[in-house]
């Protein structure tokens, strides 16, 4: 496992977030790159940093305060509150550049899917 000057593990957080990102599909996962990429911005600041590494990291890791299995519908909702507060608090880094980037992530993942049905 490497590991950045900060101590992060990008690749094994880019890693969990694929495998998300095949269960929740394009519209769920976009938000997520998104995060990713302003985690690693260095015009991120250190705090909102700390910020988009808890919320990621409540998501992807097998912790939770509020089981999806056992509540299925309750169970998403604190993990759903931590990523919009996230990526409330940061959206102002997102630059066209990572949108581009994520972009393209998104349409290799999902090539084959141009829009996605949300059921609400």
């Amino acid at each position: 496992m490497k590991t950045e000057k900060n101590g992060l593990d990008y690749a094994f957080l880019l890693e969990k977030i694929t495998d998300y990102a095949k269960k929740a599909g394009r519209t769920a996962t976009r938000p997520l790159l998104l995060l990713y990429y302003v985690l690693r911005s260095p015009e991120t600041p250190y705090s909102d940093k700390m910020l988009i590494v808890a919320a990621l990291s409540y998501l992807v890791l097998p912790v939770d305060l509020l089981s999806a299995k056992r509540l299925p519908l309750v169970g998403w909702i604190d993990e759903a509150v931590s990523l919009t507060y996230a990526y409330k608090k940061v959206c102002r880094y997102v630059t066209p550049e990572i949108e581009s980037e994520v972009d393209n992530i998104l349409e290799r993942w999902f090539s084959e899917l141009k829009y996605e049905l949300v059921e609400g």
